[in-house]
């Protein structure tokens, strides 16, 4: 039978320091004099104690080591009960959601998908805007921080908890997870650390230069203004896109280049199709918009560098009129949107990775028709895939494709029109935040969908970010019988 013990003791210490982290917004929205800092005071006692008490509950499972079914079921707890305690100043201050839009925006914001429920962002208090930011912030490398604070108080050894959530290592090029996972934590630290701090230099007040770097970072996307980035039109739109780009890039090719080994990042094939596909897109949305329209040339290159950067990595911000400009756009932006950014980072999707091995994979298989005699297997980056590589991939995107259309039909029968309900599983499954449909056009948000379809694209979300088998695994019986 599987021990829960270990699973219950982890999560109740999560929980702990979750209600610390509410503290600071806390703080912030009390030095303001707002009412809200009661709130988030309350939320953090609330939170603080039920962790504790299931801490203390479970503390004879201190120093027993977590199996392979363990990590799978840990990883899917964190993701479903952390936005539960997360949502709760959400209903219990400004802007007093009820349970379905704020366990929506606590999930959003922690599966760094950036859809949002809110209408009003310019007028909450400080300290909700700055959780809504920090929310994306702790998703974004969130698996990190679980090896690196709590993993090894129970034991847990290699790399196993790191695949329970799809995170690509890129092989083991430290000793142990832990070593690994706090690598990766400074390196989080010190990109957003430079994104705060060009973000202020290009005029953004403190706070929007906390939260917004927090959410670029992340490629969480929440925003503290309903205008998103069309407030720092110009240099705050550039300065976003880099750092949205370099968000969404592999994590561990970053620990190599600090470690004095900048040669797999420059020669990482993903990061060369990353950039080859998001230039082709930027650039012929640009030549296109330009041709059929009276815009000058460089807000028009300035805008679609920003949308499409912020669509393929998956970060959720908006600038200017881009979702209107419709045509073209559109499937590219669809496209690049499924492609999504490199594995290894905090963005979802298909990744890079996988959908370089499928491109081959096909071309291959084409060649074999025409040259039936020719033995030629496929290799990605020098290396031959073997096939449970090619297995685990054509597995995942035909569940992807197959969890789109099955949602987007499910949408529809909740009242949805097709073209909002289409996107709105786009965007949860790659956990894009970015939306497009009539449902969507009025508000800029998803407060107008039933909140049935609020819980099916809950569900969407999560499967996005755990790239879907560490939550589909659990409903498998024979998960539960060994």
């Amino acid at each position: 039978m599987l021990d829960m013990r270990p699973i219950a003791y982890l999560i109740g210490r999560m929980l702990v320091v979750l209600a610390i982290l509410m503290l600071a917004p806390a703080i912030v929205d009390w030095r303001a004099g707002l009412p809200n800092g009661a709130d988030f005071l309350l939320a953090a006692v609330i939170t603080g104690a039920f962790g504790a008490l299931l801490s203390l509950t479970t503390h004879n499972a201190l120093g027993l080591s977590i199996q392979v079914r363990q990590a799978y079921l840990l990883t899917a707890a964190i993701w479903l009960v952390i936005p539960l305690f997360g949502a709760l100043p959400f209903m219990m201050g400004a802007p007093g959601l009820s349970l379905t839009d704020a366990y929506f925006e606590a999930v959003s914001g922690i599966t760094t998908t950036g859809s949002t429920v809110i209408v009003g962002l310019d007028s909450l208090p400080s300290g909700m805007n700055l959780w809504r930011g920090m929310l994306n912030w702790i998703g974004g490398l969130g698996i990190a921080f679980v090896a690196m604070i709590f993993l090894p108080v129970m034991r847990v050894g290699g790399m196993q908890f790191f695949r329970t959530e799809g995170f690509d290592t890129m092989g083991k090029i430290l000793p142990r997870a832990t070593d690994i996972a706090g690598h990766l934590v400074l390196v989080y630290a010190g990109l957003t650390l430079g994104c705060v701090l060009t973000y202020s230099a290009v005029g953004m007040t403190a706070l929007d230069a906390i939260v917004n770097a927090m959410a670029t970072i992340a490629t969480g996307g929440f925003s503290p203004s309903d205008s998103s980035f069309s407030k720092y039109q110009g240099a705050g739109e550039y300065a976003g896109a880099l750092f949205m780009f370099l968000g969404s890039l592999p994590y561990i090719r970053y620990v190599q280049l600090i470690s004095g080994a900048p040669s797999p990042l420059m020669h990482d094939a993903q990061v060369r199709g990353y950039i080859k596909v998001l230039a082709l897109a930027v650039v012929s949305v640009t030549l296109w918009r330009w041709l059929n329209s009276d815009m000058a040339f460089e807000p028009v290159f300035r805008q679609a560098l920003f949308n499409l950067t912020s669509i393929q990595s998956g970060t959720g911000f908006f600038s200017g009129d881009f979702a209107v400009w419709g045509g073209f756009m559109m499937p590219v932006a669809a496209v690049i949107g499924i492609f999504g950014p490199c594995s290894g980072s905090s963005g979802g999707a298909l990744t890079m990775f996988r959908v370089q091995v499928a491109t081959i994979a096909l071309r291959q298989h084409i060649r074999s028709i025409t040259m039936p005699d020719r033995v030629d297997p496929v290799r990605y980056d020098g290396r031959i895939v073997t096939d449970d590589v090619m297995n685990s991939v054509i597995m995942f995107i035909s569940g992807y494709i197959l969890i789109i259309g099955v949602f987007s039909l499910l949408l529809t029968f909740f009242g949805v029109d097709i073209e909002s309900a289409f996107f709105a599983v786009w965007t949860s499954i790659g956990n894009i935040g970015y939306g497009f449909g009539p449902l969507v056009a009025r508000t800029g948000t998803f407060v107008d969908f039933p909140d049935a379809a609020k819980w099916a694209l809950i569900a969407v979300m999560l499967l996005g970010r755990l790239g879907m088998l560490a939550l589909l695994v659990l409903v498998l019986p024979r998960f539960w019988q060994r």
